[in-house]
């Protein structure tokens, strides 16, 4: 057990270097790291949303949006596939959404199961279970109804929240903000945290929005009749819906079809024309083809720039537009057109998402966390160390120097890894400072034991440490499998805790066993080669 090869000797120094290495970061600020040169380490420990300040904010799934975009999708392929039947096209009526339901008329009666058959192609299954998300009934011999199963809505809420997820993650990183929290939380509902953040109201903005772009032709008919007479009509006619300009309000009629969609878009950025704020935008080489297609079909027509069921504008096509690109315009500032720029680039939302819970932590209260837990470890670590010493005089110091290289450790591997100190996670720091004392509490006891049987001192050091590890090894891996259960059932604060706690406990039992046996047995192997034939008779412990 105080065996030590040179090769053994130079990992251990390798590792406690390392971790120096990354934790040296911590001791300087943001702006002085930002000066270092490029192959020194600069990642450091990132500091939650209690320690920093920052903004938490609580989502919420608009499930009826959901299921009308879903229906809206589904008509758009209901009427490609009726046309592309292998009899030659099926005749159908205008096409109903309401009380989320899809209905349509067959008007050729001979054609109807044809149809059917077509409907239900699709339709995809749900789970294991056989069921699919939609159930596709005929009602008054003619007449197509096409209803979301239960089972539908449940796989279409998850799938879409977990693509939320991701949407708001590529949002928040385009903010430049550092380590945001985002996670779901039951299964409509979503928590998102952004320590540092200065401006809570900008995030809101940025998440509020379901950012979906929509090219749509304007109903020319019924435009040039609303202008005309001032006169407003209570519903679009069927195939259109009547929406609004985000500037004035005024109403517009747009065909319901989607020409194109965001989805398609590759590029989005904010430029100027004019003197003038804009967003660039440009298509994958799909949606260029289909841009350039209808423009070509609709020359001399307008059509219908949409955000989120608002339109943004609506510019006259003068020519086809073969570039595959284009550029938004309106009257939009700095901040704005970028803010759109933003939401085009990182997709749009699946699901509308409302805040309904909104607490903002300023960066005072942080501090003051900060500060408390600083004490806190420091009085801790202080109180500790004295009595180690005081009780263990010099195994006492060593234990001390061990928790000393514990702690920069724990900071060098968090740093590293990119991990976020939050107050729970502090709490979990100066917990681990206890954990690592503890084990060579029971180290020292046990060499002390084996002294009071009367076994010469090398060979109690030995049993000491080969006896007390064991111990040491069994208890703290059911703490870890402890923290484990809580990094994966917890929320934030939580998985913070337990991600300090598993770190600390890996490298408390590394210093508290390997680093003080290492310093004993050179210890030891110093006093016995003070002289010729000299044995190590006592130690002080």
């Amino acid at each position: 057990m105080l065996d030590f090869s040179r090769f053994k000797i130079g990992g251990i120094i390798a590792v406690l270097l390392v971790g120096l290495w990354f934790a040296i970061p911590n001791a300087f600020s943001e702006t002085e790291v930002a000066d270092w040169p490029d192959w020194a380490p600069k990642a450091q420990m990132n500091l939650g949303l209690d320690l920093r300040g920052g903004s938490h904010i609580l989502l919420e799934a608009n499930s009826e949006s959901l299921f009308e975009s879903r229906l809206e999708a589904l008509e758009n392929n209901v009427r490609l596939e009726m046309r592309r039947a292998d009899g030659g096209t099926i005749s159908i009526g205008d096409i109903s959404l309401r009380d989320g339901q899809l209905r349509f008329q067959v008007r050729d009666a001979a054609r109807v199961d044809e149809a059917v058959d077509i409907a239900r192609q699709l339709t995809s299954p749900v789970g294991i279970t056989g069921a699919r998300d939609y159930d596709v009934t005929v009602e008054d011999g003619n007449r197509i109804v096409m209803d979301p199963t239960n089972e539908g809505r449940v796989e279409a809420i998850d799938a879409a929240m977990l693509q939320a997820v991701e949407v708001i993650r590529r949002r928040i990183d385009e903010l430049g903000t550092r380590e945001p929290t985002i996670i779901r939380e039951g299964a409509d509902r979503i928590v998102v945290q952004v320590p540092g953040l200065d401006d809570p109201q900008a995030l809101k903005d940025l998440l509020g929005k379901t950012a979906r772009l929509e090219f749509k032709m304007v109903n020319e008919e019924v435009q040039r009749e609303i202008e005309a007479t001032g006169v407003t009509p209570r519903r679009a006619p069927a195939g259109s819906e009547l929406l609004a300009y985000t500037d004035d309000g005024s109403p517009i009629v747009v065909r319901r079809q989607v020409i194109i969609s965001g989805d398609q878009l590759v590029e989005a950025q904010q430029q100027f024309q004019d003197g003038s704020a804009v967003v660039f935008f440009r298509f994958d080489s799909a949606g260029a083809r289909s841009f350039a297609r209808v423009t070509r079909q609709n020359a001399r027509k307008r059509f219908a720039i949409i955000l989120d069921d608002a339109v943004i504008s609506a510019p006259v096509i003068n020519e086809p537009i073969l570039g595959g690109s284009g550029i938004i315009s309106g009257n939009f500032t700095t901040e704005s057109a970028n803010e759109l720029a933003i939401l085009l680039r990182s997709g749009k939302l699946p699901v509308e998402l409302n805040v309904i819970e909104e607490r903002t932590v300023g960066a005072d209260l942080g501090a003051d966390s900060i500060r408390a837990g600083t004490l806190a470890s420091i009085l801790a670590v202080v109180l500790v160390m004295v009595f180690m010493f005081v009780t263990y005089g010099r195994f006492g110091f060593y234990s001390n120097v061990a928790l000393a290289f514990n702690m920069m450790l724990i900071v060098g591997v968090m740093s590293a890894l990119g991990a976020t100190l939050t107050l729970p996670g502090l709490a979990g720091f100066v917990l681990t400072v206890g954990a690592a004392v503890d084990a060579n509490v029971l180290i020292n006891e046990r060499i002390r034991e084996e002294l009071r049987k009367g076994r010469r001192v090398i060979a109690a050091v030995e049993t000491g440490y080969a006896q007390a590890t064991t111990t040491i090894i069994d208890a703290n891996v059911t703490n870890i499998i402890a923290a484990i259960i809580m990094f994966a059932l917890g929320s934030g604060p939580i998985k913070g805790f337990a991600v300090v706690l598993t770190i600390g406990i890996v490298t408390s039992v590394f210093t508290a066993v390997t680093v003080t046996r290492l310093f004993a047995a050179l210890y030891l192997k110093r006093q016995g080669q003070r002289g010729p034939g000299r044995r190590v008779e006592a130690i002080n412990i």
